[in-house]
């Protein structure tokens, strides 16, 4: 029996392996929705239908006509995915196999959270396409209505249907489990079907992505024809005994990155190679986040006394110049949404000036800043006023 300490390298025993890569591949959204390739070696080339061949009528003694079908190539790139998990020294006294039988659930979650994430949404991917990436490209996105779930999730699916292809599945966060358990058809009975081991919307499996796999703030929904969603997997599983290193994305008690030597701690570095492609992106659309109202931070009159600002005054335009030979002059400044909120500061360098007053001119260049702020969300114009002699 080999033991962790006599193996600081090498791969993972292969029953080991094997179980954490069903776990990935049950864990994973994406590889239960897409079609899955074993890879023996970085790199496949998959052959994918794009078009049927035809059938055609034909008489007695008649020669059958024949259409090729339409093919495309796509090569897969598996991509190294690592995790580290520190452990107690204690666990170099322990056989390889137990070691790993102990960590797989946690090497397996974190494989498929940090997959699904990159495979969807781009997130830390070393892949040349994401989903919700090719989505935005065909601008086949939905802005999600609270009050309208199943028409904008209808809507989604019409994004994808419009371009000649069929939602044979979805992906969602699984935030919107309650919006989908009070939808209803025409006759009354729900349209969303929670099962045992599969959930189904409008008679197709529906996938919901817990924790770090999903990205709220891109998409609340996903829908497509998953065979053009492309994964590739390797078998083997390698790993290394850490014993001296600093994990910074791991942090001890103080709040400080975990140092191994200083905590008697040691970390186990797993790694498995995956591939992902989606390869027809108007395939796929997302219902997604309605965009947040930004509220008006623009200025709806700006002079300084009669001088004339260079250009002309614009809401939209930030950096004006004027020329005076006035010591001083009345700055006035007010905002366009001051009914709902919005403040003005005027400060001619660092001296602030209240709007309506005067402020002094030094020989040469002044610079006059009035801030616009409404809520959360500012704006600043620059107006540079030359005092002549």
């Amino acid at each position: 029996m080999a033991f962790l300490k006599d193996e600081l390298r090498g791969f993972v025993p292969k029953e080991q392996a094997e179980e954490i890569i069903r776990k990935v591949a049950r864990g994973s959204s994406v590889i239960r929705l897409s079609r899955v390739e074993p890879m023996l070696t970085d790199t496949k080339k998959i052959p994918v239908m794009t078009s049927g061949a035809g059938a055609y009528w034909v008489g007695e003694g008649q020669r059958i006509s024949t259409s090729g079908a339409k093919w495309i190539f796509p090569e897969l790139h598996a991509k190294k995915l690592g995790v580290i998990i520190p452990v107690t020294r204690e666990k170099l006294s322990d056989s390889t196999i137990d070691v790993f039988a102990e960590l797989r659930d946690s090497i397996a979650e974190a494989f498929y959270e940090s997959f699904d994430a990159a495979a969807l949404f781009g997130f830390n991917t070393p892949f040349a396409t994401s989903i919700i990436d090719a989505v935005k490209t065909c601008g086949a996105t939905v802005e999600a209505d609270a009050a309208s779930f199943d028409i904008a999730a209808s809507d989604v699916m019409a994004k994808v249907e419009s371009a000649g292809y069929d939602v044979d599945g979805f992906a969602a966060k699984i935030g919107v489990k309650n919006s989908l358990r009070k939808l209803r058809d025409a006759n009354g009975a729900p349209i969303f079907i929670a099962g045992t081991d599969q959930n189904e919307l409008y008679g197709q499996p529906i996938e919901f992505i817990r924790g770090s796999g999903w990205k709220d703030e891109q998409a609340e929904l996903i829908a497509g024809e998953w065979k053009y969603s492309l994964v590739g997997i390797r078998d083997d599983i390698e790993y290394e005994i850490l014993t001296e290193a600093t994990l910074q994305n791991t942090l001890d008690a103080d709040g400080k990155p975990l140092s191994l030597a200083e905590q008697d701690m040691v970390a186990v570095k797993a790694t498995m190679r995956i591939a992902y492609l989606c390869v027809k992106p108007e395939a796929f659309a997302a219902l997604v986040p309605k965009a947040a109202e930004i509220p008006d931070t623009t200025l709806s009159a700006l002079t300084i006394g009669e001088c004339s600002l260079e250009p002309t005054f614009s809401a939209e335009v930030t950096e004006y110049t004027t020329t005076t030979t006035n010591e001083s002059d009345n700055i006035t400044a007010t905002a366009t949404a001051a009914e709902s909120g919005a403040t003005v500061e005027i400060k001619n360098g660092e001296t602030v000036v209240e709007s309506g007053s005067e402020a002094t001119w030094n020989e040469g260049e002044n610079t006059v800043t009035v801030k616009v702020t409404n809520g959360d969300y500012n704006k600043t114009y620059t107006i540079t006023v030359n005092k002549a002699g």
